[in-house]
């Protein structure tokens, strides 16, 4: 890549496609990048995947998390929430002798604790992802040129956020909100000039 030419922030891989410069050229991360991030998700399940994921992610890479994440829908039963909502001590005993996953308690009861707020919100809203989409922002909340432009949190993370733990949720802070926002398309960060950017249509 000629930074001359395409900026610190953008690379372009051996297929010729220029990319953010965060997935690098680690092949399950090039493709997470192409296939899923900023890619609108609409369905209970996988938002809820989402957001735990995003949550275990904390204070780790977002790559250690993608390589683990066979391992987490497998120990989580699919994040099936009502499945998760359900579990007790001796599924939390076997989650943290799990060495597939990433074994915090706090992340883990945290989880366990989401599933059960998840299924009171989808009783009263009609489903997670009419809530969650209730927050997509109607105009862009920063520059999306480069990295120093694209926030770490939001006026529309921070009410997300707020919101949940009003309902009881854990590990949803507005960082880790804006995060899940940018991975289930409620945002559009791919950078201009990414080849990806123009197919992911939000905002």
């Amino acid at each position: 890549m000629s930074s001359d030419d395409m900026g610190q922030w953008l690379r372009r891989n051996d297929d010729g496609r220029t990319r953010c410069w965060w997935c690098g050229e680690d092949p399950l991360y090039v493709a997470y990048h192409d296939t899923e991030w900023g890619r609108p998700v609409h369905d209970d399940v996988r938002l809820f995947e989402k957001i735990s994921l995003e949550g275990f992610q904390s204070g780790l890479s977002w790559l250690t998390i993608l390589r683990k994440r066979d391992n987490f829908r497998r120990a989580f039963d699919g994040f099936d929430m009502e499945t998760v909502a359900k579990y007790g001590e001796g599924d939390i005993a076997r989650l943290l002798g799990d060495a597939g996953i990433v074994r915090h308690r706090g992340k883990i009861t945290s989880v366990i604790n989401n599933a059960r707020r998840c299924t009171e919100l989808i009783a009263e809203k009609g489903s997670f992802a009419e809530f969650v989409w209730s927050f997509a922002p109607v105009v862009v909340e920063g520059d999306r040129s480069q990295p120093p432009g694209i926030p770490s949190h939001t006026p529309s993370s921070a009410r997300l956020s707020k919101e949940l733990k009003k309902r009881g949720w854990s590990f949803v802070g507005p960082t880790t909100m804006y995060a899940f926002m940018q991975s289930v398309g409620l945002v559009n960060d791919h950078l201009d000039g990414c080849d990806v950017r123009s197919q992911v249509n939000v905002v």
